[in-house]
């Protein structure tokens, strides 16, 4: 018997009706003869509500004590869809994380899933049960509740998909697709029939509709990934494997653009040029679990360098007290940070080994009088770091400027 694992964002169980509507929907591939598992996100911005009011009585809420409270909105929202679900005449039930044996580190906030033991989940299918499964959270060795950061829910499905050798984990949400930009700032923005697994990580890991990690796990299972709303019968966007004949008639082509608004930048002033610098002043942010993205070190002078790297707003000030408190150590000067900026980056197969794709992106950006503060590259991607309040007008130009309005 087949087996698809469906997993529904915040947007698509928000209230009483959206929840009825899910269930509904799940019912139709249960009649089809199929097991089904179902993910499920907390219910509209109940996770943003419970942070606020975490905030209320402290100041700096436990992380541990935190996670323990965000994961109780996935259990509202699942075990009201599995009401929903039996309302209608289908055995249902609700699995927490912990129960469905989602196994993670203990990074409290954005934990990583690291095993998975299905035998509950497996048992309860067999006995014709559609299982419902709290998503964004798992157990630690220690029996501590984790939550997996935001979009974590994804991650749960896929790995579960994974887990259980599902055909097909369909991701449902309040968008019907991947688009070649966020169709809200670039209003011609083409929805893509289909994209690769290495594709569709460099777009996630830079703002697209999905959390990297539930990429990175399809990609290494080969769990196709299918993203659809969750409102509509509109064909979505199939991420999967895409066939190498088709990915080299492409390869000359972007993709998508990309974009980030939470970007901040640190830079260390006056550090020793000497081996085992870098190392030193990273190596504690790591960790911390403090993610850096794009790193630039500049051309020694006089036996010093300064060092500059990004990470997303909500880790600033976690990392320049992490750094100013190791700076003695290092032997740098000082200590300066930048939380106004943004990051867009053009993403397609090949284009680093494609002459013009690099100057194209930057005459662009200098021709809408928009200034670059770093630039980093990967063997699909380039990315610029810019002013946060130019983002939208730098995604509409270079959308426009590599003509991804048009088809093939």
């Amino acid at each position: 018997m087949s087996l698809v694992v469906h997993k529904y964002g915040g947007s698509s169980v928000a209230d009483a009706g959206k929840i009825s509507g899910v269930a509904r929907r799940i019912g139709k591939v249960k009649d089809t003869g199929r097991s089904i598992v179902a993910v499920a996100s907390a219910m509209g911005d109940t996770t943003d509500e419970l942070i606020d009011l975490a905030h209320t009585v402290s100041k700096e809420p436990d992380p541990r004590e935190l996670d323990l409270l965000l994961s109780t909105g996935e259990l509202v929202s699942c075990t009201l869809l599995t009401m929903a679900l039996r309302n209608l005449g289908y055995d249902a039930i609700t699995l927490s994380g912990f129960q469905a044996g989602i196994r993670t580190d203990d990074m409290y906030g954005r934990a990583r899933i690291f095993s998975i033991e299905p035998d509950r989940v497996e048992s309860e299918l067999a006995e014709g049960k559609v299982v419902i499964v709290a998503g964004f959270q798992g157990i630690t060795d220690d029996l501590d509740i984790t939550t997996l950061g935001r979009g974590g829910s994804d991650t749960t499905a896929v790995a579960l998909a994974a887990a259980l050798g599902a055909d097909r984990c369909d991701i449902y949400t309040d968008v019907d697709g991947i688009y070649t930009a966020d169709p809200r700032i670039v209003p011609d923005a083409r929805k893509l029939p289909e994209i690769d697994y290495e594709e569709m990580l460099e777009l996630a890991s830079y703002g697209a509709k999905m959390h990297p990690r539930s990429i990175e796990l399809g990609a290494v299972n080969g769990v196709p990934i299918y993203v659809a709303s969750s409102f509509t019968e509109v064909p979505g966007t199939l991420i999967h494997r895409v066939e190498k004949v088709r990915e080299l008639e492409n390869r000359v082509k972007a993709t998508g653009i990309a974009y980030q608004s939470n970007v901040a930048k640190i830079t260390v002033r006056s550090l020793p040029d000497r081996p085992g610098i870098a190392a030193a002043l990273f190596e504690p942010l790591a960790t911390r679990g403090i993610n850096v993205d794009t790193i630039v070190q500049n051309t020694s002078a006089e036996r010093t360098t300064d060092i500059s790297f990004t990470v997303t707003r909500s880790d600033l000030s976690q990392a320049v007290d992490l750094v100013n408190a190791i700076l003695p150590d290092l032997g740098g000067t000082e200590v300066v940070s930048d939380s106004t900026l943004a990051s867009v980056h053009v993403v397609g197969s090949g284009m680093q080994n494609t002459p013009g794709y690099a100057s194209r992106m930057f005459r662009i950006l200098a021709d809408g009088n928009i200034n670059i503060d770093m630039i980093t590259t990967s063997e699909i991607r380039i990315s610029c770091i810019i002013r946060e309040e130019q983002v939208s007008e730098a995604v509409r130009l270079l959308h426009d400027g590599f003509q991804l309005a048009e088809e093939g």
